[in-house]
């Protein structure tokens, strides 16, 4: 069964840093990603990695200041999020896809974790 788990969420100030862990389980995934979704908000895709070499993609507005990364030994993808800002406030996603090539939608999503909760204050 696969299964994907969220932890690292929390509340910081402005400026702060944080880093999100998603543990995996279950098969090997093409690509894992974090999405996020502010209040009142649709979820959108921050950043993705290939499970097989490591490419990572990550929006222009979230170049600089979050970094996804992987450890296949323990099957786990991170978020370090930098200079964090009270519009990063939102419940961050893990999501895991089977498909190929560089995916942002979704429903191209084929697993998704249980999201963990983000707070930045000013």
């Amino acid at each position: 069964q696969v299964q994907l788990v969220e932890s690292g969420g929390g509340l910081v100030q402005a400026g702060g840093s944080l880093r999100l862990s998603c543990a995996a389980s279950g098969r090997t995934f093409s690509s894992l990603a974090w999405f996020r979704q502010g209040q009142g908000k649709e979820r959108e895709f921050v950043a993705a990695i290939r499970w097989s070499g490591g490419s990572t993609y990550a929006t222009d507005s979230m170049k600089g200041r979050f970094t996804i990364s992987r450890d296949n030994a323990k099957n786990t993808v991170y978020l370090q999020m930098n200079s964090l800002k009270p519009e990063d406030t939102a419940v961050y996603y893990c999501a895991a896809t089977y498909g190929s090539g560089w995916r942002f939608r979704v429903r191209e999503y084929d697993y998704w974790g249980q999201g963990t909760q983000v707070t930045v204050t000013s």
